[in-house]
């Protein structure tokens, strides 16, 4: 900015001026640069041209300059003040709450969907008149596979499918454990409880997760049959999920069952068709069959009873068991098993929704 032949006196009005045009920061900085800017300044501009002043007028030239640079820097301060203060008063202005308006909701919690799953199942087996029973989710070999009739040399008894820890002991690879302490510590039947918990196999996948969740559930009594056990997961599966599932049960190995089976559901996304509903393609989830496998079930092995201390010539048992995370996916139409542990809030409000 060009002083021209302006004369310090001249400058101060015109400071003055322009300083009463400021009405934000960054007109004041504009402003600032213009005068007190080290490169281009209108003061550093007036002191260099002070060697351009006679030299018996330079003391009266200094000195008016001098007074300009003090009523720059002091109009700047000033100036540099009331927009601090102005600004601080437009932030308390935008701050005030104003309690006329309607008052925000706050945005509630959800349960998470295993979490929902799992009291769903367990509502409905209390209808039925079963209980809860809880174990350990560290075991013993003997809990977890010997008093359920796993052979010694049972691949699941390996380390490829099993967690170890020190001592001997293991992470629980299903609930069945708690069955079998459930049937050692009662003095009789009858029985009927159901067994929720963690579980873990060395197993990770889209569908298989390294932990996970499980029910199983156990009935002891006189006379049970097979036609007791379809019938049972045939009111639990259409309470589940709606009452036009279809059920079957397909022939199958367990260690700790005989007869066992695993037991099949028409598919939720195809309603059994086995075409997509809404184009006619394959149904990609059930691989186009219309049938879904949901749970493993069978009758309890007489020596498993037996090394319970349950006299099986009396009494018979059936035992089933299901993944919830399983039953979490298909539900809420989750497609791959670590949704349910990335800890996405997206997938809380579906649930909640």
């Amino acid at each position: 900015m060009s002083t021209g032949a302006a004369s310090p006196a001249e400058l101060a009005v015109r400071f003055e001026a322009e300083a009463a045009l400021v009405a934000d920061r960054a007109a004041f900085e504009q402003l600032r640069l213009a005068w007190t800017g080290r490169k281009k300044g209108i003061l550093r501009a007036m002191l260099a041209g002070m060697k351009e002043v006679a030299p018996q007028n330079r003391r009266e030239y200094g000195q008016a300059v001098h007074q300009l640079k003090v009523a720059v820097e002091g109009g700047l301060e000033a100036l540099g003040e009331r927009l601090s203060a102005q600004e601080k008063a437009d932030a308390r202005q935008a701050a005030t709450l104003d309690v006329t308006l309607p008052g925000r909701r706050p945005r509630l919690g959800s349960l998470h969907p295993v979490t929902v799953v799992n009291r769903d199942i367990e509502a409905i087996f209390a209808e039925m008149g079963y209980s809860v029973a809880e174990g350990p989710e560290v075991e013993n070999d003997y809990h977890n596979f010997e008093a359920l009739n796993f052979p010694r040399d049972h691949p699941a008894r390996d380390t490829q499918d099993t967690f170890f820890v020190e001592g001997g002991a293991l992470l629980r690879t299903h609930t069945s454990p708690v069955q079998i302490r459930t049937m050692l510590a009662r003095a009789e039947p009858p029985i009927r409880i159901i067994c929720p918990g963690r579980v873990y196999r060395n197993d990770n996948d889209l569908r298989h997760s390294p932990m996970f969740h499980q029910i199983e559930g156990l009935a002891i009594g006189e006379g049970l049959t097979v036609g007791d056990l379809k019938g049972t997961l045939e009111t639990f599966i259409q309470r589940l999920f709606s009452a036009d599932t279809g059920v079957r049960l397909r022939p199958s190995f367990f260690p700790f069952t005989e007869p066992s089976a695993e037991v099949d559901i028409t598919c939720p996304f195809c309603a059994g068709s086995g075409e997509s509903l809404d184009g006619g393609e394959p149904c990609g989830v059930c691989s186009a069959t219309g049938w879904m496998e949901i749970l493993g079930s069978g009758m309890v092995d007489p020596r498993v009873l037996a090394e319970c201390g349950i006299d099986p010539e009396i009494y018979t048992g059936f035992a089933f068991g299901l993944g919830v995370d399983r039953v979490a996916m298909i539900r809420y139409g989750i497609p791959n098993i670590r949704m349910l542990f990335d800890n996405d809030e997206r997938l809380l409000r579906q649930v909640q929704s």
